[in-house]
C-alpha cells in the first residue's frame, strides 16, 4: 500500500486534488480535520478530556461540543490552544495509525492523508510521498473570498499561521502547481503517478 500525504496552504485547492485521486486512482482519502472532528464527537476519544479542559460552558444542549465557542477561546489564549492540541493531536495520530492498519488489512492500494499540519505533526514519517499543493497568495485569496466568503483579514491571519512556501517545498517529494486551471494540475498528477 502506498501512502501519500497531501498538504499546502489554505485555499491551495487540496480538495480538488483529493477528489481527483479518489476518482481516477481509487484512492482512499482521509482528511485529518475530519478525524479530529470525529474524536471530539460525543462518543469520541477526546470528548470528555476537552470538557474537563474548557468546562461545561462548551457543551450544547444536545451534548455536542460548541466548536465556535472553543475556537474563540483558543484563538484568544495560546496556552489553551496548546492544551487542546495536546489532547487532540496524539489521538489523531493514534487514530490515523489505526486507519492505516485497517486499510492495509483490507488490501487498499492507495491511501491519501490530507492535513494543513502534516509536516508540523511529522506525518511525513509515515507517508511514502509528501505532496505540496502550491497556489500563489493572490489565487488562494481569491478562491477563499469566492468559495468561503472569508475576509482579507481572516485570510491573512490564517496564512500567517501556516508554514511558508519555502518550508513546504523543502519537505515535499512532489510539488503540484495548482495555481491555474485544474486541467493543468491533472496532467501533472497523471505524469507523476504514471512516472
Amino acid at each position: 500500500m502506498k501512502i501519500i500525504g497531501v498538504t499546502g496552504g489554505v485555499g491551495a485547492g487540496k480538495s480538488s486534488v483529493l477528489d481527483y485521486l479518489h476518482k481516477k486512482y481509487n484512492a482512499v482519502v482521509e482528511r485529518l480535520d475530519d478525524v479530529s472532528r470525529r474524536l471530539l464527537d460525543k462518543d469520541g476519544a477526546c470528548y470528555r478530556e476537552t470538557i474537563e479542559l474548557f468546562g461545561s460552558e462548551i457543551v450544547r444542549d444536545d451534548g455536542s461540543l460548541d466548536r465556535s465557542c472553543i475556537a474563540s477561546i483558543v484563538f484568544s489564549d495560546p496556552s489553551m490552544m496548546e492544551k487542546l492540541n495536546g489532547i487532540v493531536h496524539p489521538a489523531v495520530r493514534c487514530e490515523t495509525e489505526r486507519i492505516i492498519a485497517e486499510n492495509r488489512q483490507e488490501g487498499t492500494d492507495l491511501l491519501v492523508l490530507e492535513a494543513a499540519l502534516l509536516i508540523e505533526q511529522h506525518y511525513d514519517e509515515i507517508c511514502d510521498e509528501l505532496w505540496y499543493i502550491y497556489a500563489s497568495v493572490e489565487t488562494r485569496t481569491h478562491r477563499l473570498m469566492e468559495s468561503r466568503g472569508y475576509t482579507r483579514e481572516r485570510i491573512e491571519g490564517t496564512m500567517a499561521s501556516q508554514l511558508s512556501e519555502e518550508e513546504f517545498r523543502a519537505k515535499a517529494t512532489f510539488v503540484l502547481d495548482n495555481d491555474g486551471d485544474f486541467e493543468a494540475s491533472r496532467i501533472q498528477i497523471d505524469k507523476h503517478m504514471e512516472g
